[in-house]
């Protein structure tokens, strides 16, 4: 039985990625220090004798016992409203953890995969972004935290690669979203929902002009997987093209909920991208994947399960 250590385990998508791992025959040792992930998320595996969880911090030594097939780092605060409160966290499990699992991989001769990010183009100047472009990243804006930890990670990761040979793979992720997001994690589609249930405004930052490319979880996990399986070793965007406006996302969400809420419009934040949408031709050709569930079909599958949770 092959296996695999997913750090980040008890988040979003790491929780996700522990069940696609479990549904295909693995033995999945999940890691996560819970700064921001939630043990329910996992609770349903915890049964399992293929399923293990240790609770740690990756930015310092990290140590599994027995062989590993593959690491998959998907540790990391996500929402601005995170990773602004925990700016150095943020570095560190870029860096410092970044930097200890790729040791942990060269020792175990796993196939390293990271979780990468569309924010490593920053406020891009190219679009739609391939994976040719550079970015247009503020290093010392309040984003940077994020966004230069993952490209750091991304460098590091391929720097091991060159020099030590070891077989890596870069997933840059895209707006991703589906069941056990946090309501109030702060991203804009999550909060859209959490504000129609509660009925409170609607906030809109700035116009509401600016794009984002959301992509469902079950999409989501399946390019990852099949990015896993491949032997790529560069960076390839998972996400889905389909492009929207916050504020149309807005009203949407506003007619899905048939909620009384109004629209109000806000500053807005400093270094906030007024565009991102991924050329996924790579990931066409090379892993032949694309996304398949459309955004309703998504939304609605989104919305029941904050519904449950508001019960």
């Amino acid at each position: 039985m092959k296996r695999v250590l997913i750090t980040g385990a008890a988040g979003f998508l790491g929780s996700h990625l522990c069940d696609k791992f479990i549904l295909e025959g693995f033995e999945v040792i999940g890691m996560d220090n819970l700064l921001t992930g939630n043990m329910d998320n996992i609770a349903h595996l915890m049964h399992l004798p293929t399923f293990s969880f240790h609770h740690h911090d990756v930015s310092t030594f990290v140590h599994i016992a027995g062989p590993l097939d593959y690491i998959l780092h998907f540790a990391s605060p996500a929402s601005p409203n995170d990773y602004l409160r925990m700016p150095i966290q943020t570095l560190k499990v870029g860096s410092l953890g970044t930097h200890n699992l790729l040791g942990l991989a060269k020792a175990k001769g796993a196939t390293f995969m990271i979780a990468s990010t569309s924010e490593v183009y920053g406020d891009p100047l190219v679009h739609p972004q391939p994976e040719s472009y550079w970015g247009n990243v503020n290093p010392v804006g309040p984003r940077g935290v994020y966004d230069e930890a993952k490209r750091f990670q991304e460098a590091i990761t391929m720097a091991y690669h060159t020099y030590h040979h070891l077989d890596i793979r870069i997933a840059r992720i895209f707006n991703t979203y589906g069941s056990r997001m946090r309501r109030n994690d702060g991203r804009a589609l999550p909060t859209f929902f959490d504000q129609c249930i509660k009925k409170e405004d609607l906030t809109v930052y700035g116009s509401g002009d600016q794009t984002r490319s959301f992509i469902f979880i079950d999409d989501q996990v399946e390019g990852i997987y099949k990015l896993l399986m491949s032997s790529y070793v560069q960076p390839v965007n998972l996400g889905n093209p389909e492009e929207i406006s916050i504020l149309q996302l807005a009203k949407e969400i506003k007619a899905l909920t048939q909620s009384s809420s109004t629209i109000v419009q806000l500053p807005l934040p400093l270094d906030d991208p007024k565009v991102r949408q991924p050329d996924i031709s790579i990931a066409k050709k090379v892993l032949g994947w694309s996304p398949k569930v459309s955004r309703e079909e998504g939304l609605q599958k989104t919305y029941n399960y904050f519904s449950k949770l508001a019960k």
